[in-house]
């Protein structure tokens, strides 16, 4: 599935540059990630890097977009 930044997200700008997939946007007043766009580093990492670097863990599992291992890979490679 997509991941999405929730409210505790302080703008930092540490997820922005090691997204794989240019997945995350500079928001108003939060940081966004677009979910067509994310594949939660599948196929470019063994984990998500946002959520590595983000000091305010403010990086969740998107419910509204389910994706399985598989589907995610099949993104990534659409997208590269």
């Amino acid at each position: 599935m997509a991941l999405i930044i929730n409210d505790n997200c302080t703008a930092c700008d540490a997820c922005k540059p090691v997204c794989p997939n240019e997945a995350i946007a500079v928001g108003d007043p939060i940081y966004i990630i677009d979910p067509s766009r994310c594949t939660e580093c599948v196929g470019a990492e063994d984990e998500p890097q946002c959520k590595l670097v983000c000091p305010a863990d403010c990086i969740d599992p998107d419910p509204e977009h389910r994706e399985t291992p598989e589907e995610l890979m099949a993104k990534y490679e659409s997208l590269h």
